[in-house]
């Protein structure tokens, strides 16, 4: 029996759907040019019909098949479902979608019908993030009918947050063409409210997860450009307080008001993203926001470290960037990573000195020793690696190392023996003038607890004091005078070229003329010139091949 009057509803909808349309078409051919002025009209006529008798609800069907008209300038869709929009939000409010035990089987079967129609609007907008001129549209309509669905569709005391609808238009947002969709779906929704930001994550992770096999390329790029973009953190439970939808008062413990929560959906977008295998590209960038706008979201930061140990395993600059990373969860999240100075002396070589990202390396490198609680044994092998490899080293990359140095000295005053390393007995002296002494510092040890650096000297600053360079020359000689500074700027010293040190140079004021001669005499073999002159009353062979003047 309800089978039967549900199908009969249907197609009586159905029948004067088809009228409606056919009556619609032939006003459009009478009106001509006031095709979008009877639009409006019918709209405004289909919406009072609706409110006005529920036997014109079929005029829901007739909106649906209007919004999914594509004319030229989308005019007719987006009519028609700010119009459907408009219905749907005052039916939800009126509780004519609600399912009520108490109602009759005729009332039953016309609420379902609604919920069904319902149903469909939503797919309709949803299809609508594919098209330019319709998806912002759409968006906004979309979150509307999400906001009132949360409050009315459910005969509920409060409002519940829709999931399902909403995993949908995540699902759409970042499979959509459109990328000013997610630039305001970002801006309006995921960066202004906590609960639409949770509930983003929460819809990422099972995105990713449901297309781990056959994830495109391009719609894996779009969800690590989102999630990168979502950097507002919160600091706790406090901060939680701007939601698009009020969660439930009467749970005080509700996971939206839970930093923990927040973290727990971030941490389980990110894993699952990372597992899937991110290009050279985002791991840089990851790698490079890692500390400020990734591990915070993180509640077991170790989670993390398969991540940074395949980026450290990459090499080249990645390898110094997974460093970085390691070492903030290191400082600030209290993790155990015993290999971590091991892996960063490792780093120092040749190749990195004449690399694109020497500043870079020097600034956390200065990042990584800044501590003075370091023993001077390891710091002594980063001095001593440093001093032997500068030896080979771009005029640039010395102007840095040099300054660095002297700031290590003065933080670290156990190293300085380095530097005055004198002969402490005659036999020491003697052997030192007739025979020298092998430098005792093991340059192929890895561990740099190990190299025996402190026992060294640093002959090597000796040796660039006397460089070819003018600038490398004289800043290696801060190192022989008194250190009466307390500390170079590094910053001061790096992002030099050959060029920049050249136009320096060539800057200077010459305060004293070099000895060369001023001009350039004619001729060289003067007393020549003159007795071929005598002889033969004109110039020789000889002067006329110097004759520098005639050229």
């Amino acid at each position: 029996m309800q089978s039967t009057t549900k199908e009969s509803f249907s197609a009586s909808a159905g029948k004067r759907k088809r009228q409606e349309i056919g009556d619609k078409s032939k006003k459009r051919r009478k009106s001509g040019g006031d095709e979008g002025s009877d639009l409006k009209t019918q709209l405004k006529q289909f919406e009072a019909e609706i409110f006005e008798s529920r036997k014109h609800y079929n005029k829901i069907a007739a909106l649906l098949e209007l919004a999914q008209k594509n004319n030229e300038d989308n005019s007719t869709a987006i009519a028609a479902s700010e119009t459907l929009c408009r219905v749907f939000v005052r039916l939800l409010a009126m509780g004519n979608l609600v399912k009520r035990r108490e109602a009759s089987e005729k009332d039953g079967i016309v609420t379902e019908w609604l919920r069904e129609r319902l149903a469909d609007f939503r797919e309709v907008l949803l299809r609508m993030f594919d098209n330019e001129k319709l998806a912002l549209p759409a968006l906004l309509l979309a979150m509307s009918l999400l906001k009132v669905e949360a409050q009315h569709l459910d005969d509920r005391d409060e409002a519940v947050f829709p999931r399902y609808f909403f995993t949908k238009i995540i699902y759409s947002v970042v499979q959509s063409p459109v990328d000013q969709l997610r630039e305001v779906c970002a801006e309006k929704f995921i960066d202004e409210y906590d609960d639409i930001r949770f509930y983003t994550f929460e819809a990422i992770a099972e995105f990713l997860k449901d297309r781990a096999n056959d994830l495109d390329e391009t719609v894996r790029t779009i969800i690590f450009d989102l999630l990168l973009n979502i950097d507002q953190i919160p600091s706790s439970n406090d901060d939680l307080n701007t939601f698009y939808i009020e969660p439930p008062s009467t749970k005080k413990k509700h996971p939206l008001r839970s930093l923990s929560q927040h973290k727990k959906q971030a941490q389980d977008a990110w894993l699952a993203l990372m597992q899937l295998g991110l290009s050279k590209d985002q791991r840089k960038k990851i790698l490079g926001v890692m500390s400020t706008s990734i591990a915070p979201w993180f509640t077991k930061p170790e989670l993390l470290m398969d991540f940074l140990t395949d980026c450290y395993n990459a090499g080249g600059s990645i390898s110094l960037l997974a460093l970085s990373g390691v070492f903030y969860l290191i400082q600030e999240r209290n993790l155990d990573y015993p290999e971590f100075y091991t892996k960063l002396y490792s780093l120092i070589d040749a190749d990195m000195l004449h690399s694109k990202h020497r500043s870079r390396f020097f600034r956390l490198l200065d990042t990584f020793l800044g501590s003075s609680h370091l023993p001077a044994v390891m710091v002594a092998s980063f001095i001593k690696k440093l001093a032997r490899l500068s030896l080979n080293a771009p005029p640039s990359a010395i102007v840095a190392i040099v300054p660095w140095f002297y700031n290590l000295f003065k933080k670290h005053p156990l190293t300085t023996f380095m530097m005055h390393r004198v002969p402490r007995t005659p036999e020491e002296k003697q052997q030192m003038e007739e025979e020298g002494v092998e430098d005792p510092f093991l340059a192929w040890e890895r561990d740099p607890m190990e190299t025996r650096a402190i026992e060294s000297s640093l002959w090597e600053v000796v040796q660039l004091q006397g460089h070819w360079h003018p600038n490398v020359a004289t800043i290696a000689k801060i190192i022989s005078e008194q250190f009466t500074k307390q500390g170079y700027n590094i910053e001061d010293f790096l992002d030099h070229s050959y060029g920049s040190l050249f136009e320096a140079e060539m800057g200077k004021e010459v305060k004293k003329a070099p000895v060369v001669e001023f001009m350039i005499p004619k001729r060289v073999f003067t007393k020549v010139a003159e007795e071929e002159g005598r002889e033969g009353g004109k110039d020789g062979l000889v002067v006329g091949l110097w004759d520098f003047g005639s050229a």
